[in-house]
C-alpha cells in the first residue's frame, strides 16, 4: 500500500486549493458556535475568514478592547453589551464605550444595552448620529436616559423596528412624537414603567407608526381608554401583542376596541385593569377566537365565570390564562368548556387566590386540558395537595402544580407565556 501523497510529491495543500469564498462556504455549513470557533483555530487565514463572517457578538469590555473587537469583527450586525441587573458592575458600559461602538461597528443592526446604568444621553446621541442602519435598540433600565438622547436615535435611525425603553422613567410623550415623525417602520415599542407617557403620546404614535406589532405600556398609569382605543383602531391588522399591566385607567372601552379591530391579537395583558368586566372580554373571546394564545387578567375584580368560560370555550389556540385574584371565579367557569368540540392546547392556568374554586373545578380542568404543564392554585383554600389526593385527582404527568408559596414570588417558568 502506497503512502498518502505529500505536497512535495504532487499533493496540494488545502489553503492552496480553496479560495476565500469556498472557505466561507465551508464555514457556513458548520452548525454549533463551538464548531465555528474551532474553524478559526486552524490557521491565521481561517481565523481572518471566521472573524469577518461573525455576525453576533456579546462583550463586556472598555474602549480599548472594543476597538480591537471592531477591527477583528467588521461584519458584526448584532452587539450585546447588556449587564445583569443583580451582578452588574458600576459604571460598566459608559458613554466612551458607545463612542467606540458608533465609530467601529458602522453596520450594526441590533444593539442591546440593558441595565447599563452608566450611559447617558451624550452616548446615545452618538449612536443616533452614526448608526443609520440600526433596527433594534434595547436600553431598558438605563435610568439616566431622557427624551434628548433617544430623539436623536429616532431622527438618525429611520429604519428602527424595535425600541425597548422599559424602566426609563424620564421618557415623555416627546419621544413618541419623534418616533411617529421619523420611525415609520417601528413595529415593537416596550415602554413599561415610563409613567410620564399619556394618552396624547400613544395617539400620536398611532398616527405615524401604522405597522406596530407589539406595544408594552404596562404601569403607564396616565394611559387610559382614549389612547388605547386610538392605537387599537390604527394598528388593527398588524397588532399581535398588547401589554397594559396595571394601567388602571383602561376599561371596557379599550377591550371592546381591541375586540372590534385587532383580530390577529395573540397576547393580551390587562392584569390590574380593575374596570374591565364580562361584556368586553366575551366580545374579545369571539373576535380573537382564532388568534388569541395568552391572556393575563389577574386582579380584574369584575371578571366572573362568564368571561373565563367564554375564553376557554372559544379561543382554539389558547395556551396560557391568568385569572389570579379574580375572586368571583367559581367551578362553573370550567363546566361544559368542551362543548365547542376542539381539543384544548392550554398549557398554563393560574387561578391563585380564586377562593371559590374547589377540587371539582380542578377535575374539570385536567379532564379537558390534557396538554396542561403549569397549574397555579396557591391561596385557594379549597384546593390543597391533601384535598386533591383525597379526591383521587390524576394530574397529567408533565403538569407542575403549584400549591404553596407567596404570590409575590415571581415564577420565571411561566413568565415566558406573557
Amino acid at each position: 500500500m502506497s503512502a498518502p501523497p505529500s505536497s512535495s510529491a504532487g499533493g496540494a495543500l488545502i489553503n492552496d486549493v480553496l479560495t476565500d469564498d469556498e472557505l466561507r462556504g465551508v464555514l457556513a455549513r458548520l452548525g454549533p458556535e463551538a464548531e465555528r470557533d474551532a474553524f478559526g483555530l486552524v490557521c491565521r487565514r481561517w481565523l481572518r475568514i471566521q472573524s469577518s463572517e461573525r455576525r453576533r457578538l456579546r462583550a463586556r469590555a472598555g474602549p480599548a478592547m472594543l476597538r480591537r473587537m471592531a477591527a477583528r469583527f467588521p461584519g458584526v450586525l448584532e452587539l450585546d453589551l447588556s449587564q445583569s441587573p443583580s451582578r452588574s458592575f458600576y459604571p460598566g458600559v459608559i458613554d466612551d464605550d458607545l463612542d467606540v461602538v458608533a465609530g467601529g461597528f458602522r453596520n450594526l443592526r441590533v444593539l442591546a444595552l440593558q441595565n447599563c446604568k452608566g450611559i447617558t444621553d451624550v452616548g446615545i446621541v452618538k449612536l443616533g448620529d452614526r448608526l443609520p442602519s440600526l433596527q433594534s435598540l434595547d436600553v431598558s433600565h438605563c435610568r439616566k436616559l431622557s427624551d434628548r438622547g433617544l430623539k436623536a436615535v429616532a431622527l438618525g435611525c429611520k429604519n428602527l423596528r424595535q425600541l425597548l425603553i422599559t424602566g426609563c422613567r424620564l421618557i415623555t410623550d416627546n419621544l413618541l412624537i419623534a418616533l411617529s415623525k421619523n420611525c415609520l417602520h417601528l413595529e415593537d415599542l416596550g415602554a413599561a414603567g415610563c409613567n410620564s407617557i399619556t394618552d396624547a403620546g400613544i395617539s400620536v404614535l398611532a398616527d405615524g407608526c401604522h405597522n406596530m406589532k407589539a406595544l408594552d405600556i404596562s404601569k403607564c398609569s396616565k394611559v387610559g381608554d382614549p389612547g388605547v382605543c386610538k392605537f387599537a383602531e390604527v394598528s388593527s391588522s398588524s397588532l399581535v401583542s398588547l401589554k397594559l399591566l396595571d394601567c388602571n385607567k383602561v376599561g371596557d372601552k379599550s377591550i371592546q376596541a381591541i375586540a372590534n379591530f385587532c383580530h390577529n391579537l395573540q397576547t393580551l395583558v390587562i392584569g390590574g385593569c380593575r374596570d374591565v368586566s364580562d361584556g368586553s372580554v366575551e366580545a374579545l373571546a369571539l373576535s380573537c377566537c382564532n388568534s388569541l394564545k395568552s391572556l393575563r387578567m389577574d386582579w380584574c375584580l369584575k371578571i366572573t365565570d362568564s368571561s373565563l368560560r367564554s375564553i376557554l370555550s372559544n379561543c382554539k389556540l389558547l395556551v396560557a390564562v391568568d385569572v389570579g385574584c379574580c375572586d368571583q371565579i367559581t367551578d362553573a367557569a370550567f363546566q361544559d368548556i368542551e362543548a365547542n368540540g376542539f381539543l384544548s392546547e392550554l398549557r398554563l392556568l393560574k387561578i391563585s387566590s380564586c377562593v371559590r374554586v374547589t377540587v371539582a373545578g380542578v377535575r374539570n380542568v385536567i379532564e379537558y386540558c390534557r396538554a396542561l404543564e403549569h397549574l397555579d392554585v396557591r391561596s385557594c383554600p379549597q384546593v390543597t395537595r391533601q384535598s386533591c389526593e383525597q379526591a383521587g385527582l390524576q394530574f397529567p404527568g408533565s403538569c407542575k402544580v403549584n400549591f404553596e408559596g407567596s404570590l409575590s414570588e415571581p415564577d420565571l417558568s411561566v413568565d415566558i407565556f406573557f
